[in-house]
C-alpha cells in the first residue's frame, strides 16, 4: 500500500448537486493542480443528492465520493471537509468557475503558517472577473457590501468575503466547529476564523464563467439576506448593544430632565407626553442591551465564540444572587416611588388629582419597577445559560 495515498497532503473538496456537465473537467483540473504543486492528494466529491449521474461520473474519473443526505451547501461541505484525509484542504465549487489547476499559491501560504487562505476575485484584492462570470448585483452591490461589513465587524483582512475557493488546514477546520447547513456556511467559516484570531491570508484569482446550462443554486436576495443576518447575529454589538446604549443614553437624559419639569424651546413645550416617550426609549434601550448580552452568552456557550472571550470571566463574576439583589433594589425603589404617589392620592381622599402633580412620580416609579423586573429576569436566564460553563470551570 502506498503510504502517500493513505495520508495525502492535500484533499480537494467539491460540493456537488447535479454537476455532471462540469464535474469531470473540474476533477481533471484538480489533478493537474496537484501535479503542478508536486504534492500527493485526493479529490473528494461531497454529493448532495445528485440525480444526473454525478456520483458515478466522479468515481469513474478517480474521485472519492461521499454521499451527503442532508441538503444544503453547508451540509455538503461539512461532510466533505470532515471526510478529508489531507492535512491541507482546498474547497471550491464544481462548476468550472474556479481553476483548480492553480492551487499552488494556496498551499504555499498554508505551509507558511496561514490557517485559512481565501481566494479573491475582486480587483480591490488583485483578482479579476471574466465577462459574464458574476451578475452585476453580486459584483457591485452584494459582495462589496457584505465584504465591507465583514471587514468592519470582524476585522477580517479579506477583500472578497464570499469567495468559494479557499484552503485551510484540517486542524483549523476541526477547531472552527462549523454548524450551519446553508449558504451562510461561507460566512461562518470566515467569521469564526477571525474571532479566534486565526491567520487569514488571500490569493488573487480569476473567476470564470461557469460551464452549466442550468440556473445556479444560489438565490441572490434570499441568500444575501441570510449572509447579512448571520453576520449581524454574530456581532450583537452593532445589531443590539451600540443602538441600545445610544437609546438608553438619549432616553435617559430626556427622561431625567423632564422629571424635573417641562422643557420649552421657543413656542414648543415638551412635557408629560414627551416624558412617556423618553421612558419608552430608555426601556427599549435597556432591553436591547440585555438582548445583546443574551446573544453573546448563547454564542459563547454554544461554541460560536472562543473560550477566551470576556463572557467566560463574566460567568465567574456575575452571580444569580448579585443580579437578584441589584434588580430587587431597583424594583423596590420603583415601588417606593409609586407608594409615594399613592399616599399623595390618599391624602386627597382618593379623589381627582391634577395630572401635573402626580403623573411624573408614577412614570418614574413605573420605569424603575420595569428596569428592576427586567434585571431580575435577565439574572435568572443568565445564570441558567451559564450552568454548563460554570460546571466546566469549577
Amino acid at each position: 500500500m502506498n503510504p502517500r495515498r493513505e495520508s495525502p497532503e492535500v484533499t480537494i473538496v467539491m460540493p456537488c448537486l447535479n454537476e455532471a456537465e462540469t464535474l469531470a473537467a473540474c476533477i481533471a483540473a484538480a489533478r493537474t493542480g496537484l501535479d503542478a504543486a508536486g504534492v500527493g492528494g485526493e479529490v473528494l466529491i461531497a454529493d448532495n443528492g445528485s440525480t444526473d449521474g454525478s456520483p458515478e461520473l466522479a468515481a469513474a474519473n478517480g474521485a472519492r465520493v461521499v454521499p451527503v443526505s442532508r441538503r444544503g451547501y453547508g451540509h455538503a461541505l461539512q461532510a466533505g471537509l470532515a471526510a478529508a484525509n489531507g492535512r491541507c484542504i482546498i474547497m471550491g465549487d464544481a462548476d468550472m468557475s474556479y481553476d483548480f489547476s492553480k492551487i499552488a499559491p494556496f498551499l504555499e501560504k498554508l505551509r507558511a503558517g496561514a490557517n485559512l487562505v481565501m481566494g479573491c476575485r475582486m480587483p480591490s484584492g488583485g483578482g479579476s472577473i471574466d465577462p459574464g462570470a458574476m451578475p452585476w448585483k453580486h459584483r457591485w452591490i452584494g459582495n462589496p457590501i457584505l465584504t465591507f461589513i465583514g471587514r468592519i465587524l470582524f476585522k477580517c483582512p479579506s477583500h472578497d468575503f464570499h469567495c468559494g475557493l479557499r484552503a485551510l488546514s484540517k486542524e483549523a477546520f476541526e477547531k472552527l466547529d462549523l454548524r450551519t447547513g446553508g449558504m451562510e456556511f461561507a460566512s461562518e467559516m470566515v467569521i469564526k476564523a477571525s474571532l479566534r484570531g486565526m491567520r487569514i491570508e488571500e490569493v488573487p484569482i480569476t473567476l470564470h464563467k461557469d460551464g452549466r446550462s442550468r440556473p445556479p443554486h444560489l438565490r441572490s436576495w434570499r441568500d444575501g439576506w441570510r449572509h447579512l443576518r448571520f453576520m449581524l447575529l454574530f456581532s450583537p454589538r452593532w445589531l443590539l448593544l451600540y443602538p441600545g446604549l445610544l437609546a438608553t443614553l438619549i432616553g435617559g437624559i430626556f427622561f431625567l430632565r423632564l422629571l424635573a419639569g417641562p422643557i420649552t424651546i421657543g413656542h414648543i413645550n415638551f412635557d408629560l407626553n414627551t416624558l412617556e416617550i423618553a421612558g419608552l426609549v430608555l426601556l427599549f434601550g435597556y432591553q436591547m442591551i440585555l438582548f445583546a448580552c443574551f446573544a453573546r452568552i448563547f454564542a459563547y456557550t454554544r461554541g460560536f465564540l472562543p473560550a477566551k472571550h470576556v463572557l467566560s470571566k463574566a460567568f465567574g463574576f456575575f452571580t444569580l444572587e448579585k443580579g437578584l439583589i441589584s434588580g430587587g433594589l431597583v424594583l423596590l425603589a420603583g415601588f417606593i416611588v409609586i407608594l409615594f404617589a399613592l399616599f399623595g392620592w390618599a391624602s386627597t381622599g382618593f379623589g381627582n388629582l391634577d395630572p401635573l402633580d402626580t403623573t411624573r412620580t408614577v412614570i418614574a416609579g413605573r420605569t424603575l419597577a420595569s428596569i428592576g423586573i427586567q434585571t431580575i429576569l435577565f439574572s435568572l436566564i443568565f445564570s441558567y445559560l451559564g450552568v454548563d460553563d460554570k460546571s466546566q470551570h469549577s
